[in-house]
This record gives structure tokens, sequence and C-alpha cells, in this order.
């Protein structure tokens, strides 16, 4: 037996990625399974998108590429954030990695030594604080409150900030809350950001092109750009053009960081597959029309969502701004017994209870770092989610 690597003592598997493999287990027994835990949208991939993948193949573009990305995908990626965040990077500034998560660990692989903290808001997604362990950093958890819609507080930033402070992980819309700043609220954080110029801004906008009326998408660069130079703005295909097996994320940030994290990947998994970029090359320079009919469709499930949650006995919901979540508080089940015999003392309790007596699967709270909530991802049809909300209601109904 070997003797493991003693960074793995404080990390632990992915418990969004431990539910899908549950989910599918319990199916393959035959029990009949409403899975609203992964975060993925149920689309398929436009067909647009899914030809150019199908033409790469056919024309015989199944080679190595470039480490860090194939020049036709840094020239679409630079106009996207052009196009759509007034950002401006050469190529020199862009990476492409095999998904976002690649992207978000190559640059704390990069830039991390033992002892710099990193600041990670909480409700946080689940991946965060590991990749800052397994990178030799400390994870600083910042709990928000969602009195003020699960935003960080400029306050909170600045009191957080120390002279170990090396990153700000920044993601809005947020995994799991779906929560979103304003410009002006955005502002406010970068504020404090510009007072502290140790601090580097690694903000994770996987989540922008989901964003409902009302709320209006901004990235920290684009309202600070006196932040330009010490910010990684991370984006991928996989959410918003429902490409989530493609795998292919992509960032800008300055040169010499992309230039690490270039270095990084060159030892761990080199380009991202060839034919993937082709399709993603397509994704951010093709029609994007989809993205305006997937919004609408999302849009329509969050407030069937909400609603049927905040029918239900003891649970809360609070309307998200974007992405495909919602972060529902269970405060008003805790200490009561589930009809089958379960007490509540936790919200893993209530998510393990919920899928053992109903067949619902969710995410506890736990997991994101704020408590007692749970996640559900409602990238699923109407029908399942309205059957999801009947069995919810009627499993808080019955807690005794």
């Amino acid at each position: 037996m070997p003797h493991f690597s003693a960074t793995l003592d404080g990390v632990k598997p992915s418990p969004t990625v431990a539910l899908t493999g549950l989910v599918a287990a319990l199916k393959a027994q035959g029990r009949e399974i409403i899975s609203l835990g992964a975060g993925e949208p149920d689309f398929p991939t436009p067909q647009h998108i899914c030809e150019a993948g199908k033409n790469a193949i056919d024309s015989g573009r199944t080679r190595y590429t470039a480490v860090d990305g194939i020049a036709e995908l840094k020239e679409a990626v630079a106009a996207k954030f052009a196009r759509d965040n007034d950002l401006a990077y050469g190529p020199e500034q862009i990476i492409v990695g095999t998904g976002g998560k690649q992207v978000l660990f190559n640059a704390l692989m990069a830039t991390l030594n033992p002892g710099d903290e990193v600041i990670i808001p909480a409700p946080y997604w689940v991946s965060y604080p590991d990749m800052v362990r397994l990178a030799g950093g400390t994870p600083s958890i910042v709990e928000t409150r969602v009195e003020d819609g699960f935003r960080i507080s400029p306050p909170q930033l600045d009191a957080a900030i120390t002279s170990r402070t090396k990153w700000l992980i920044f993601n809005a819309p947020s995994n799991p809350t779906g929560a979103g700043y304003s410009p002006d609220q955005l502002k406010a954080l970068t504020d404090v950001l510009e007072r502290h110029p140790n601090v580097w801004i690694l903000s994770d906008d996987i989540y922008e092109h989901i964003a409902f009326p009302g709320y209006t998408f901004s990235t920290p660069a684009q309202v600070a750009p006196a932040l330009f130079d010490r910010t990684l703005t991370v984006n991928g295909v996989s959410k918003a053009y429902a490409m989530t097996g493609w795998r292919i994320g992509y960032a800008g940030g300055p040169v010499d960081l992309i230039s690490a994290m270039r270095t990084i990947q060159s030892q761990s998994t080199t380009n991202p597959s060839s034919v993937s970029q082709w399709a993603a090359v397509e994704a951010l320079n093709g029609p994007q029309d989809f993205l305006a009919s997937a919004v609408t469709t999302f849009l329509r499930r969050r407030d069937l969502v909400v609603a049927g949650l905040n029918a239900a006995d003891g649970v809360s919901c609070p309307v998200p701004d974007g992405a495909f979540y919602v972060y529902p508080s269970i405060a008003g089940c805790t200490g009561k017994t589930t009809a089958g015999g379960t007490v509540i003392e936790t919200d893993e309790d209530f998510c393990s209870a919920l899928l053992e007596e109903t067949g619902v699967a969710t995410v506890f709270g736990a997991a994101f770092g704020v408590s007692p909530n749970f996640r559900i991802s409602y990238a699923a049809s109407d029908e399942l989610l309205t059957k999801a909300m009947d069995r919810i209601q009627d499993f808080c109904a019955k807690l005794a």
C-alpha cells in the first residue's frame, strides 16, 4: 500500500460528483430518482456547434495543439471578452484549458505558497476550498447572509484581508445561490481591493450568460480598470452553451500569470481536446440566439421551483439573480422526524432522507459552507421539477 500525500488529508471528494455516482447506482437498482444535483444544462449542445466538432474530426484536426489553445480559439475568446465585457486581451494574455475547473486550478497551483490565504465567500462552489488546499494555500471563508442576498459586503471583504491574502475568488452569478452583484455593488467591492495591492482577483464568470431580468452582469476588471493587471477573468462554454462534456474553459489575465499557468498545464494535461476547441470557436463566434432561449426557459423553471419550495412547510427559498440553482433554508425542518423515522439534525440528514423516502436527489448545504440549507439545480424539465416539488412538499408536510 503506498503512502499517500499529506496534502490529501484536508481534501474531500466533490460531494456533487459523489451524488451523481450515487444517483446512477440507485437508478441501476431500478429506483425512480429525480436528480436535481447536477450542475449542467439539460439541453442538447446546439446543432451548429456539434457540426463544427464533426467537421474538425472529418478534416483531421485531431492532433496535439498548442498547450494553451489554438490561435483561432484564442481569437474567439478575445473577441468575446471585447464584445461582452469591454475587456481587451491579446493572445499572450489568454489560456484555454480542459474546463474552467482546470483553469482555476492552474492559477492557484501557479501562485500559492504555504501560508498564502485565499478569500472565499460562502456559500461557495464545493471545489474552491479544496483546490486552494491542494495548491498549498489556506482558504479564508467569509460567510455571507441571506439578508444580504448571499453577497459579501465591502466591510466583510476589508476585514478578511491580511498580509498573507493572495486571492479573492469571486463568483457571480453564484453557484450555489444564484446571487449576482449590480455594477454598483461590485464597484464597492473593487474599491476595497484597490486599497490592497497585494490581493489578486480570480473572477469565475462561468454563469455570465444565465442572468435574469432585473440583474445586469458585470465582471471586476470591467467595473474597475485599475484592477485589470491583477485580475484573472475565467469563463467557459460549459454552462452557457450546454457543452459540459466538451470540457473547454478559458481565461484572460496578465502575461506573466498566463505564462505560469501554461507551464502548469504543459506538465499535466497539455492541450485541451482539439475537436472540442474547434466546437468552442463556433460557440463563441457563431449564432448566439440559443442564449436568450435558454434564459427564458431557466427563468420559468426558477419561478416554478421557488414557488414550490416556499409552499413546503419549514422551507424558505430566496429568488436567485442568475445561474440555475436555488439555495433554500430548511431551518424550519430541523429537529423534526421524517415519516421514515429519520431525525433531521443537519441538512445532510434532510437530503439523505429526502432521497431515500421520495427519490429526489439534492445536495446538502454543508458542502457549500452554509447550513442549514440545500441546493437544487433546476436544469431539468418542467415536468420533473413539478413532480419533485410535489414530493418535497409532501415530505415536509409529514415531518413530525
